[in-house]
């Protein structure tokens, strides 16, 4: 049983040295195809000791990433990205079985920076992958293969939603979205990644029209329909349209009566539509405090799509918090900061 390390690359001289670092104790041979780097990218992947392979960029994501796969011989493959790094579980490659039979899926913890800090959302995600299966999509690319999938104990950090390398990649694939789009416009997972694209750059109205389609087409049994409802009544909150996210929100209750995410993102949008709407806040503000408290009774659900840490503990504390605050209730606020600052450890 042989494993490899897998990567499609482009001027990542930023961040490739620790993903090798990271990865290479764990794997028999390290892979980094070049899509056109202009900066060190190959010589530093070299030097850490990775094999460097050269592929002319086609804006294919799904042929890179089988080309990557092509040079690969092992009986496993370990895909990650440039951005991205393995905290914990390595150990575990050492122990597969030599013949396939499943997709083995690892959490991935995404970093990101808000006006309060930065905080990190969980996905879960087919990266290791046995000998022989390969890629379609042109971009959001996805493994074509009918495999089950088997919870590994990989875990995965990626900093490629931070504010910095944000603004360092705006644009890139947007053009690939809106064509993948176009060339298949009932394809709501397509729609939904189009959608947050244009969201994390603030694009919100465009955002909307692309969210709201993706959730017409989407399958209620989706992995990804959580984060694309949590997802679209942000953007709606966003364009002001606050009536049709809370509409959109009672359709979707009693599929995530049980998702932190779900009524944090309630408690937000109200909370605002209070803020827009000053002569609605005595009817708003208790259902505001109904939902963040539901948030704390829930706790930590990160298994859930797109899950956000802390909107199960700390961060719907500490809105409680204020809101308690501007409510006359010192005693209760007081109490619900040190929740906040507990749970947030």
């Amino acid at each position: 049983m042989s494993t490899a390390l897998v990567m499609i690359v482009r001027d990542e001289a930023r961040c490739i040295g620790r993903c090798l670092a990271s990865a290479r104790p764990w794997v028999d041979e390290m892979i980094v195809l070049d899509t056109g780097s202009t900066d060190a990218t190959p010589a530093l992947a070299a030097a850490a000791g990775a094999r460097v392979e050269r592929f002319a960029w086609i804006d294919d994501f799904a042929a890179a990433r089988n080309a990557a796969l092509d040079a690969s011989g092992a009986d496993w493959n370990l895909v990650l990205d440039a951005d991205e790094w393995l905290l914990d579980g390595g150990a575990s490659l050492r122990g597969l079985p030599a013949a396939g039979g499943f997709l083995g899926t690892l959490e991935m913890l995404n970093q990101f920076d808000t006006a309060h800090g930065p905080q990190a959302s969980v996905d879960t995600l087919p990266r290791l992958l046995p000998r022989g299966v390969r890629y379609a999509g042109r971009i959001h690319e996805q493994p074509a293969t009918a495999l089950p999938r088997r919870r590994t104990a990989l875990r995965v950090a990626h900093d490629g939603y931070r504010a910095d390398a944000l603004a360092a990649k705006q644009g890139r694939n947007l053009r690939l979205l809106e064509r993948a789009v176009a060339q298949s416009p009932r394809d709501p997972y397509l729609r939904y990644q189009l959608g947050k694209d244009l969201a994390v750059y603030e694009r919100f109205d465009a955002a909307c029209e692309q969210l709201t389609r993706a959730l017409q087409d989407c399958p209620p049994g989706a992995r990804y329909r959580h984060d694309l409802v949590v997802r679209t009544i942000f953007a709606l909150k966003k364009c002001g349209r606050h009536a049709e996210a809370v509409q959109l929100a009672e359709r979707e209750m009693a599929r995530w009566q049980d998702s932190p995410d779900f009524h944090f993102a309630l408690g937000d949008l109200l909370l605002d539509w209070a803020a827009c709407e000053p002569a609605r806040a005595g009817e708003l503000l208790p259902m505001v405090e109904a939902a963040w408290r539901r948030c704390l009774e829930i706790g930590e659900r990160p298994e859930l799509d797109g899950a956000v840490r802390g909107r199960g503990s700390h961060l719907a504390a500490a809105n409680l918090a204020i809101l308690c605050d501007g409510t006359g209730r010192p005693d209760d606020a007081r109490r619900l900061r040190a929740l906040a600052a507990a749970t947030a450890r």
